[in-house]
């Protein structure tokens, strides 16, 4: 039987009780947080060919953990064949979303969506139970509206907020107690709809503490605004979409003998030489590529990168040396040079995390600029175009049209996606 949204809140309350919680960092910090413990990920959710809907409010207009994702799934993901569409709107609830989800979205048939809403549903106050259903009864809504078009769906929590909101008088811990009971109530819903649950909530709030105590005080992971973060909070919230697609970042191994003086590749990568310590690869895989940047500063992506540990989880390219001979040798890779091991290679290193520029990095900016460039047309698409002046005297011929716009622009992806040809130097050290 369907519980009405009120009662549903009255009989969550005692299950949330009782349930597993999340660790806390800092059980004093966070003692007033109850975030029920989420499901590990059962494997990978996409399937090949997969059109992806990213959708979401303002934070998802930045097009910052959209951009991550697409150029994530087309540079490192190649093999999938995944192309994306992304929805941000700024000042959305998940109802405003309801109200035009068949018009914008669900006509171009994605069989797979993300959303995160949740921060303007919070009304940036103290939860209120019946605000608290007025919420989960619209994302159900979404998701079963999904449901039924035949998607997959993933249902994205809010993030947290900063110390001070400037448009709100509520407290910061208050506001994020508030967005804790929304990230709960999107959990429960998740597991009652049979679909996937992304945590969004909870490592933005912990990682943006452990931030201000590690890194800096004024280190802001919500944001400078305390509301819409910088690329940092961003990457935190691609690894969790990425977490919950099931991504494991394997993203391919290089293996070298030296005893045998053979060497092999696997996960999109193929040997084109190797003579002399000098290992020629032709890779069809990128690695995910982030520029140079401050790791103190909230606005990089390399500061999100070492927030998250997300090399480690979701970028892991691999050099493996067998049978070395020498106490320690030279690693030569886009134009750097680093000292290890023997033991160091034999163990594997990840070369991505250990090489700040990599040969891949030009090819990877072209092809995350042009993600860049048809997520910006997509906002214009649909805010100013489907409804706008166009939209409301020919929806059909708006649509037609700005497909006509889009097509070349998400054709540029594809074509800036071409093998990199690149060669690993080990030589050992006197």
């Amino acid at each position: 039987m369907r519980i009405a949204p009120i009662l549903f809140m009255v009989a969550l309350a005692p299950v949330l009780a009782a349930a597993e919680l999340e660790s806390k960092p800092d059980p004093a910090v966070f003692a007033k947080f109850s975030p029920v413990k989420a499901p590990a990920p059962t494997g990978l959710l996409l399937k090949p060919g997969d059109r992806l809907a990213i959708i979401g409010d303002s934070i998802t207009e930045q097009k910052l953990y959209s951009r991550i994702l697409e150029t994530y799934l087309t540079a490192c993901m190649p093999d999938l064949g995944i192309t994306a569409r992304q929805y941000g709107w700024g000042g959305e609830t998940a109802e405003g979303f309801k109200g035009r989800m068949a018009n914008d979205c669900l006509r171009f048939q994605p069989t797979i969506a993300t959303t995160c809403y949740g921060m303007n549903d919070h009304r940036y106050t103290t939860f209120d139970p019946k605000n608290g259903a007025w919420y989960r009864e619209n994302q159900k809504a979404i998701v079963d509206a999904f449901k039924q078009a035949g998607a997959r769906f993933v249902l994205g929590s809010p993030g947290c907020v900063g110390p001070k909101v400037p448009w709100s008088k509520a407290s910061s811990e208050d506001m994020n107690l508030n967005l804790c009971e929304l990230r709960n109530i999107d959990l429960a819903l998740a597991a009652e709809e049979g679909v996937v649950f992304a945590d969004v909530f909870w490592p933005m709030l912990t990682l943006g503490w452990k931030a201000t105590n590690s890194i800096s005080p004024d280190y802001a992971i919500a944001g400078k605004d305390a509301v819409h973060p910088g690329w940092a909070g961003h990457v935190v919230m691609a690894a969790a979409f990425l977490k919950a697609l099931g991504l494991d970042g394997d993203l391919g191994t290089l293996t070298v003998d030296l005893g045998s003086n053979q060497a092999s590749a696997v996960g999109g990568h193929d040997v084109v030489s190797f003579t002399n310590g000098d290992l020629t690869v032709k890779s069809s895989r990128y690695p995910f590529c982030a520029p140079p940047g401050d790791l103190k500063n909230d606005n990089t992506l390399r500061s999100g990168i070492a927030l998250s540990d997300f090399n480690n989880r979701f970028n892991r390219f691999r050099l493996v040396v067998n049978q070395g001979t020498a106490k320690e040798y030279a690693v030569t890779w886009g134009g750097e040079t680093h000292s290890f091991t023997a033991q160091q290679l034999a163990a594997g290193i990840n070369l991505v995390a250990e090489f700040e520029k990599t040969p891949f990095d030009e090819a990877f900016r072209r092809v995350d600029e042009a993600v860049a460039k048809k997520q910006a047309y997509e906002t214009k698409q649909i805010k100013s175009l489907f409804h706008g002046e166009e939209g409301a005297a020919d929806m059909e011929a708006t649509v037609a049209l700005t497909e006509k716009a889009r097509a070349p622009l998400a054709a540029a992806i594809a074509s800036a996606r071409v093998p990199v040809t690149h060669t690993v130097k080990i030589q050992p050290k006197n």
